[in-house]
């Protein structure tokens, strides 16, 4: 089965205002070529989301958010709900990703949560996993990933949900796994999504990579099997580096 890759920038707490004119250069460069092979979405700070709708539009971009609260609404001063982010113009939403995890201790029921309430909202959820430097070094990085797909991937998700592996390890570290080392992992991902939902849905789930993606390696790593585009970092803040990436698929 042919799955649309899929190529996520995640701009972190990154992004003002005038932020907003790399988002219509990355729409700019979207061109007719890139649109028929990848589909590309921008993870800017809530605060651009509104913003940046109408300039992403034209671009024939789409719009995601970092995270969402499991609640439509309600007393949780400081948080987004998944309906907030829909009306402000997303489509897709993070959750699970491991600055998360690991700055507000969310667990796998969190993250699992938040799944279900993005799709509860009509918002495709990036549904993130991946293991620390001392779990892989530990050996133990396809059983964290594992656990982490069995608890924070809703039991009946439809098979449009994306799940992103991102090695904590590589995240802004400029270290990245080999391809063997990726290949593995989706592929062993792709087996625990099927127990999860069925070998129709699994062959249907896109799975992303996350970890140190830029421009110098994305062909080699958007090459391997079982991976179907990035959850990219440092590099979608600027559009050269974020359409760097995804010309990786022309």
């Amino acid at each position: 089965m042919t799955r649309r890759p899929l190529v996520a920038g995640n701009w972190k707490m990154n992004g003002l205002r005038a932020s907003l004119n790399e988002i219509e250069a990355m729409g700019a460069a979207y061109d007719e070529a890139l649109r028929a092979r990848a589909e590309l979405i921008v993870c800017p700070p809530a605060t651009l989301i509104a913003l940046a709708r109408d300039i992403a539009a034209r671009g024939g971009l789409g719009l995601g958010g970092q995270d969402c609260h499991a609640a439509p609404g309600g007393a949780h001063t400081g948080d987004i709900s998944a309906e907030m982010l829909r009306d402000a113009g997303a489509s897709y939403v993070i959750v699970g990703h491991s600055e998360r995890r690991s700055d507000h201790g969310e667990t796998d029921a969190d993250v699992e949560a938040k799944a279900a309430a993005a799709l509860r909202a009509g918002l495709t959820p990036i549904i993130c996993v991946g293991e620390t430097r001392a779990e892989r070094e530990a050996g133990e990085a396809l059983s964290v990933v594992g656990a982490q797909i069995e608890g924070s991937l809703p039991a009946d998700a439809p098979s449009h949900v994306v799940v992103a592996y991102e090695p904590v390890w590589a995240i802004g570290t400029g270290l990245t796994p080999t391809a063997d080392d990726v290949a593995e992992m989706h592929a062993f991902a792709r087996a625990r999504i099927e127990a999860r939902l069925g070998r129709g849905g699994s062959e249907q789930v896109r799975i992303l990579y996350g970890g140190s993606v830029k421009p110098s390696n994305a062909r080699e790593l958007l090459s391997v099997a079982n991976v179907d585009g990035a959850l990219v970092g440092g590099a979608s803040l600027a559009a050269k580096e974020f359409i760097g990436v995804a010309r990786a698929y022309c």
